[in-house]
């Protein structure tokens, strides 16, 4: 017993012992990253980048180029172009989801063992009505990080 108990005092010289949970893959949809999320207007075509992240200097979340080597979250695979009309989100949704969906099957096929999923990155109501009409395809692996560029090589 004396050794059990020699252990609270040594425990409690170190301070508040805290058990941080694993941390929980993101749920990546439609949502998730939006034309107004800092910083992702600056990612190209092909390009890796962050998982949104709040920045205390920008005062909100923002999202990071990453290069590809490096390891990233996601990767920029492609942008689908919206028809002109009005904003309608569930309906730009669709045809995000649709037009990304399509342009994944034709980089990795449509094959449900493939290791990466995909999102679409869409512009929102004051984007809209700024003009934007761009859909970013997103490229991610649900099971953790990309180790490299996903996109296949130019064949």
């Amino acid at each position: 017993m004396t050794r059990r108990w020699g252990l609270i005092p040594a425990i409690a010289a170190l301070g508040t012992l805290f058990i941080v949970p694993a941390q929980e893959p993101a749920v990546k949809t439609d949502a998730f990253i939006t034309a107004e999320t800092s910083g992702i207007l600056l990612i190209e075509g092909g390009e890796c980048f962050s998982d949104p992240a709040y920045d205390p200097g920008a005062g909100e979340p923002i999202v990071l180029y990453t290069p590809c080597a490096e390891g990233a979250d996601n990767q920029s695979f492609g942008f689908v172009h919206v028809p002109d009309g009005p904003y309608d989100r569930a309906a730009l949704a669709a045809f995000a989801w649709r037009g990304c969906g399509a342009r994944f099957a034709e980089l990795w096929g449509d094959s449900k063992d493939s290791s990466l999923d995909y999102y679409p990155i869409m512009p929102t109501a004051e984007t809209w009505a700024d003009g934007d009409r761009d859909v970013m395809c997103a490229a991610y692996r649900p099971s953790g990080r990309l180790t490299g560029s996903v996109l296949p090589a130019p064949g």
